[in-house]
């Protein structure tokens, strides 16, 4: 799969992220309409933040998601949003559930969050020629100019 640069005003951007969280005292409620209903909210609340879901997978006792999230919102920024919406969501739909787990938190305290991207060599090799790739394109000279904080 090609990798798809997407874009704002004045950046081009490629952020993927593998997120794992999990529901409170890890209980394994993520089954038959619980689930249904949680991939709905969350489908919803990425489409609200402008997050892409690459790839998503429930399990009785986590949720596993491949997002694009664009760099205007940090992962924790999105990942409050995304826990605290679908909770109160989950408790609207689903009242008995404050039985489970009472005070309408149903996601436990923080998450697992990797990057994914391009593998060590290429960035290395990436790093190595961009010098000359900027020679090209910008026609840069090899001589020094001043340094205004040395006086020299």
């Amino acid at each position: 799969m090609a990798n798809k640069l997407n874009s704002l005003a004045h950046t081009k951007w490629l952020c993927k992220y593998h997120i794992v969280f999990i529901p409170k005292y890890r209980r394994k409620v993520i089954y038959n309409q619980y689930r249904r209903d949680l991939r709905d909210y969350i489908k919803l609340l990425c489409k609200y933040k402008g997050v892409t879901i690459i790839e998503g997978h429930m399990m009785p006792n986590h949720v596993h998601l491949l997002v694009s999230i664009p760099p205007k919102l940090s992962v924790s920024q999105f990942m409050g949003y995304l826990k605290g919406k679908s909770a109160l969501m989950m408790f609207d739909r689903h009242a008995n559930l404050k039985y489970k787990f009472g005070n309408r938190h149903f996601w436990a305290e923080g998450y697992y969050v990797s990057t994914v991207g391009l593998n060590e060599s290429t960035i290395k090799k990436y790093i190595r020629d961009q010098e000359k790739h900027d020679m090209v394109i910008d026609k840069l000279i090899s001589t020094e100019y001043s340094d205004p904080f040395k006086g020299r």
